[in-house]
């Protein structure tokens, strides 16, 4: 008998690899596969405004990436001894309203230009219920979407599900804006496997089938969209409550590893598969902890490395092998 049936999302037409520049954008699930990426040596951006869940906050980062939008101190609020942006995450936020705006502002500049050359975008939404602001909050405009809430008062809120027309909009004139400004660009959307429960259990549901609807639509009728299901591989392929978290929201370290091997099956392309296996076991050696640091074998074992990654640098001159390269040779050194 079978306890499991297991899923095996279909290779992209189109798929990743270390030549290219890599955005990624979205859900705090966004920033799991951005590090994998990152480990394994690709061209990544991620986040510019931080985490963002919903997709009118996302369709707005990008329009500011585009337009390169700087903001002034006068867009910011204080809250709880810090400036504040509503676009952005907290991780922008300061005791200092300089700082907060210089921060933000060359976030946007950096994501401005990586935007205008980047081969490939990974969207991956959370939940299509918006918090809207209210005429309570302080320094917003009524019905403005806050992308994070700062810890501000419930009543400066007022939340409501995106209907699905509402979103097909968002996310079409979104690709319209991203077209013009790279004709080249490909993007991978995603559903974040991360369940809002905060919502309650129907209406995160309910946000979940609207936003995979409207993505499969967009996906459906334009050729430089695809959709990886993220989502769908931890409900429906893992679909066990072993694979969360103690909260029983956030995918474990096991589930977000699986996801991770399924992405690289379907979105990688098999030269890169490859050569990645060859990044692991450098990026091993240089975790190891040896028993004896001044024995032979060690120094040894180093000298190989340094070679494997003076080989690497020769053969792969646009991936950047330096650190690992500082690394052997320092310890060797040393």
């Amino acid at each position: 008998m079978e306890f499991h049936l297991e899923f095996s999302p279909k290779p992209l037409i189109t798929r990743i690899s270390h030549h290219q520049q890599l955005m990624l954008i979205g859900s705090c699930f966004t920033e799991n596969i951005g590090e994998k990426l990152l480990a394994h040596k690709f061209n990544v951006m991620q986040n510019p405004n931080g985490i963002l869940f919903n997709p009118v906050s996302v369709a707005e980062a990008i329009d500011n990436y585009i337009s390169n939008k700087k903001i002034s101190e006068k867009e910011l609020f204080y809250l709880n001894e810090g400036f504040h942006s509503w676009q952005h995450h907290s991780r922008f936020s300061s005791p200092v309203k300089e700082t907060s705006v210089e921060k933000i502002n060359t976030s946007t500049e950096a994501a401005h230009d990586y935007l205008k050359t980047a081969e490939v975008l990974l969207i991956t939404l959370g939940s299509a219920w918006v918090y809207e602001l209210t005429e309570e909050a302080q320094n917003a405009k009524p019905g403005a979407v806050a992308a994070n809430n700062h810890k501000a008062p419930s009543a400066w809120f007022h939340r409501r599900l995106l209907a699905s027309e509402e979103l097909d909009g968002i996310l079409s004139g979104m690709m319209s804006k991203l077209h013009n400004f790279n004709p080249g660009l490909k993007v991978i959307f995603t559903i974040s496997p991360v369940r809002h429960l905060r919502e309650g259990f129907v209406e995160n549901n309910r946000s979940k089938a609207t936003l995979i609807n409207s993505v499969h639509k967009l996906a459906d009728s334009n050729g430089q969209v695809d959709y990886f299901p993220a989502y769908e591989l931890v409900i429906d392929d893992l679909r066990d409550y072993r694979f969360y978290a103690e909260d029983m929201v956030h995918p474990n370290y096991a589930a977000t590893n699986y996801v991770w091997e399924k992405f690289v099956t379907a979105c990688i392309d098999e030269p890169t598969q490859q050569l990645m296996k060859v990044i692991n076991e450098i990026n091993a050696a240089r975790s190891h902890k040896p028993f004896n640091a001044a024995s032979e074998a060690h120094r040894n074992f180093l000298q190989k490395n340094l070679e494997k990654v003076n080989s690497l640098k020769e053969k792969y001159p646009y991936i950047n092998f330096d650190p690992e390269k500082a690394y052997f040779s320092y310890t060797l050194q040393h």
